[in-house]
This record gives C-alpha cells, sequence and structure tokens, in this order.
C-alpha cells in the first residue's frame, strides 16, 4: 500500500500561508486560519504539504485502508480557498444561502475572497463541522 501523504507535521503554518504569492490572499488565509481557530479552540497544524487542519481522526475502510485526517481544514488553491469538512453538517442549504459567494464540489466548500464571504457564517459553519467531527469520530 502507498505511504500516506496528507500527514500531520510539525512545519510551521504560518510559514506555509506567508508564501501565498498575492498579498490580499495570503491575508485572507491568515484571516481564515484565525477564525477557525477560534471555531474550534484548536491550534492550525500543517497536514502534507498544503493543507491547514484543525484536531484529527482515524478512519479505516472496508477496504483496509487507514489513516489520519484532521476534522477539519483548508488549503489555499490558486483560485479558491477550499474548505473541508464543511458539507456534512446539518442545516448546510441554510448556512451556505447566508454564506455569500461560494462553490462546491465533492465534499469541499470553494471560497473566493473572504471579502464576499459571510465569515460570522464561516464561523458558525466550522464551529458545526468540527463538532461534527468529534461527534462521529471522537
Amino acid at each position: 500500500m502507498a505511504d500516506l501523504k496528507t500527514k500531520l507535521n510539525d512545519e510551521s503554518v504560518e510559514g506555509f500561508l506567508n508564501k501565498i504569492d498575492s498579498e490580499q490572499r495570503r491575508a485572507d488565509a491568515l484571516e481564515i486560519m484565525k477564525i477557525m481557530e477560534e471555531a474550534t479552540g484548536q491550534p492550525s497544524k500543517m497536514w502534507g504539504s498544503g493543507i491547514v487542519g484543525y484536531g484529527s481522526y482515524h478512519y479505516k475502510y472496508d477496504s483496509g485502508h487507514e489513516g489520519d485526517m484532521c476534522k477539519i481544514g483548508f488549503s489555499p488553491r490558486k483560485q479558491t480557498f477550499a474548505l473541508y469538512g464543511f458539507l456534512g453538517i446539518d442545516k448546510k442549504e441554510e448556512y451556505l444561502q447566508k454564506l455569500g459567494k461560494h462553490k462546491t464540489s465533492g465534499s469541499c466548500l470553494h471560497l473566493g475572497k473572504l471579502s464576499d464571504t459571510d465569515k460570522a457564517v464561516l464561523k458558525k459553519m466550522a464551529k458545526e463541522a468540527f463538532k461534527n467531527m468529534t461527534k462521529k469520530y471522537g
């Protein structure tokens, strides 16, 4: 079985985010980090080379594949911020209607500019998503 690339590591989250070329995207990423730390009560940690995550859980598939992953997290992609773990919450549609500009694909929520996002709704979604994952996985 292949070794997992997305593992918790000791790389600096702020160092990673400070490498973002665009000053506005860098500021948005640092603000998302702050929102998620406040919502979860967890410190930001690097998962692999490109995901900032909060908390952790262990999974095991029927196939036997298993590993550890962050309960929720985000990645500053070129075009959007991909947020993980946000779409499995109760009242998802209600939150998404209030969130502002966004897209969804698979299990990811994608945000463009943070100025197009209701930050209070984002924080509520992060709290709910983290609580949901904690209830499900401990």
